[in-house]
């Protein structure tokens, strides 16, 4: 009788599966949640914070398109600070693929969320290590939509700003479409505006930076930088063509002419005659842009 009723619940998960529609990857930007906000698993367990084996890395919170990889590639040039290509750590993930292994995972005091958060810290570590370098930072623009969990599984965990006039990310966006899409365009820059804007109200410790300052005044700006890293400022760092930054290439980073060319080169200004949405320009004016 055991027998039977297994073979009976085993063909009725099997039919379950078999008539359910099929799972659809989600690739996308993230419903966003309150600052902060963590969802509980379904028996209500939230795992301890577990020890990190990097315990303050630095993370750049950026639009899409706001210069992000020229940020990389200048602290990557530096004789102590690693910051990889664009790592995704958001997407990659845990599953638990039994239905005990939740409860096997809880009494090691941990759960998926803590689990995802080990797996990150060591895939940083291991970078890092690789690079025999002290310091790293990691530039991937949609870390700036899950902030809060960044901040969650490193308390330590320090940041680095990168603003842009908004308008001009919508015009790069733009030239950067065969067929653009201008109303989708300015839902995503919005998007990343409004996440950006929430953590310099929730981050009074992130060190906040311009990419039209960078480009324009570099040694400056990655002199402050430095500081806010606590190392000594290089002079080579300006110069990052000379050093190798792995490949330039699409979803890895910005793959222009203009970043291998191994120049810092003047950023494009806004048009000042597009006219924004009115909450991009809200935020726009609250960045001290004009508008």
């Amino acid at each position: 009788m055991s027998a039977i009723a297994k073979g009976l619940k085993r063909r009725g998960r099997l039919m379950a599966q078999a008539v359910s529609p099929p799972r659809k990857t989600l690739d996308a930007i993230p419903t966003q949640r309150p600052a902060g906000h963590r969802q509980q698993p379904s028996d209500g367990y939230t795992a301890p914070l577990a020890p990190r084996l990097v315990d303050s890395p630095a993370f750049v919170l950026s639009s899409v398109r706001s210069g992000s990889t020229l940020l990389r590639v200048l602290l990557n040039s530096h004789s102590r600070i690693r910051a990889p290509h664009e790592m995704h750590l958001r997407t990659v993930h845990v599953r638990m693929s039994r239905e005990f292994t939740a409860d096997a995972m809880k009494e090691l005091a941990l759960d998926r969320e803590e689990l995802e958060h080990v797996l990150w810290d060591r895939v940083l570590h291991l970078e890092l290590s690789r690079s025999g370098k002290d310091v790293i930072v990691d530039k991937t623009p949609p870390n700036t939509l899950i902030w809060p969990r960044l901040h969650r599984c490193w308390p330590d965990a320090r940041f680095i700003l990168l603003l842009r006039h908004p308008g001009a990310v919508v015009q790069s966006l733009t030239s950067r479409r065969a067929d653009p899409d201008h109303e989708a365009i300015r839902a995503e820059v919005l998007g990343y505006a409004e996440k950006l804007e929430e953590a310099r109200q929730h981050l009074p410790g992130a060190h906040v930076i311009t990419y039209e300052d960078l480009t324009a005044d570099p040694e400056r700006v990655t002199r402050g930088l430095c500081g806010y890293l606590g190392v000594p400022w290089e002079s080579g760092m300006l110069d990052y063509g000379q050093q190798d930054h792995g490949t330039f290439r699409p979803k890895l980073g910005d793959w222009s002419s203009e970043i291998r060319s191994g120049r810092i080169q003047a950023a494009r200004q806004a048009d000042p005659a597009a006219e924004l949405p009115p909450r991009l320009a809200e935020i726009a004016k609250a960045w001290g842009y004009p508008v």
